[in-house]
């Protein structure tokens, strides 16, 4: 059973999430929270898979919520998915860095929803390809002398290939296509990488991959 805490100031927002979930049969919200410092207490408390967090809320915003949540070595099975009515840059690229799993827009069908929350839950991350292009248009908008350098002398040539290939967005069924290997081998590869460079997931793999240089987007014309 996926145990969700849902965290939006808007109570019919709370509402209409909970009649969504309450009829998936692997799905059960064990909390709600109209502000970012209470999905704070309930995810320490709960211990919930996910967190389904807003980003505009009193107290403390979602996205300060996150990064709290991301930052305690108690909550390292607790993932969040941001769920904002403002698809903006700043939001998206906050969230990543704050340790989101998943960044979705409102008006974003639920099939897409109940999807995110099964990957999410299931230790992976939800990247939409709008989402990795904007993290590409944001990168290749920066200098690489700008950005921080995460040391990456601990991976292997193989793994860099990897953590190159999650960064253009590809699966791990793509990255085992376009590597030569099976599936399995391609999601040891991701999952070494993401243990060395203490990434809680594939979002975050992303982020050190433009943060380091090891990916360099070419600027658009």
């Amino acid at each position: 059973m996926i145990r969700v805490v849902l965290a939006d100031d808007q109570p019919l927002i709370r509402a209409g999430l909970r009649a969504l979930l309450h009829f998936e049969p692997d799905i059960e919200v064990v909390g709600e929270a109209s502000d970012g410092r209470r999905a704070l207490e309930l995810a320490a408390t709960l211990r919930p898979d996910v967190v389904l967090m807003d980003v505009r809320m009193p107290e403390m915003d979602g996205i300060e919520a996150t990064r709290r949540i991301a930052e305690n070595p108690r909550l390292d099975g607790v993932r969040v998915v941001i769920l904002t009515t403002f698809e903006l840059d700043e939001y998206v690229f906050k969230s990543l860095r704050a340790g989101a799993s998943g960044f979705l827009v409102k008006d974003t069908e639920p099939a897409m929803l109940l999807q995110a929350i099964r990957v999410v839950a299931g230790g992976e991350a939800l990247l939409t390809p709008g989402v990795t292009r904007r993290l590409i248009d944001e990168y290749a908008a920066k200098s690489t002398e700008d950005r921080p350098t995460p040391e990456l002398d601990v991976l292997t040539d193989r793994e860099r290939e990897v953590v190159a290939l999650v960064a253009a967005g590809l699966s791990n069924k793509e990255i085992a296509e376009r590597m030569v290997v099976s599936p399995a081998t391609a999601k040891t590869h991701v999952s070494r990488a993401m243990i060395k460079l203490s990434a809680r997931d594939r979002a975050q793999l992303v982020v050190i991959a433009f943060e380091s240089g090891l990916v360099t987007p070419r600027r658009r014309l």
